[in-house]
């Protein structure tokens, strides 16, 4: 979408996905972080999340791809996000990336710098009810 057709207060796409172990997994292999929070049952288990976590920059590539999607190749050259990590993402989880438009700044001829408040959510299986477990800022010239 044109960068003109942004303003405050228009919603951006929304992008979820199901996190599974195998994913996780598959995370890992890609990244070369196999700290055993993420893989190790029986270690996870211990620690004062109680199981295996997602990777936190794992579940951050959501908001990346949400902005890819908006924003495309702008979002490549000149995408920039500032993320806060609130609360673990469990495998088995439902995630899903927000944002809405915060501002619209012309920076003259047809280019402007989009300013996004962002946010991504985890969902719980079980009773259904959303957590916030990412917040942060997202910033695109297009």
């Amino acid at each position: 979408m044109p960068a003109e057709a942004f303003a405050e207060g228009v919603p951006l796409i929304t992008v979820s996905h199901f996190i599974t172990q195998a994913a996780v997994r598959a995370y890992a292999e890609a990244s070369g972080d196999f700290n055993p929070i993420h893989l190790d049952p029986e270690f996870a288990a211990g620690s004062h999340f109680g199981r295996r976590v997602a990777h936190g920059m794992m579940i951050a590539a959501s908001t990346s791809e949400m902005m890819s999607t908006e924003f495309g190749h702008a979002w490549a050259v000149s995408g920039r996000m500032k993320l806060r990590f609130r609360a673990p993402v469990f495998p088995g989880d439902l995630i899903r990336a927000r944002g809405v438009v915060t501002s619209v700044e012309d920076l003259g001829g047809d280019r402007r710098r989009v300013s996004c408040r962002v946010e991504t959510v985890r969902i719980d299986p079980d009773t259904g009810q959303e957590q916030v477990a990412i917040t942060g800022e997202a910033t695109v010239v297009a």
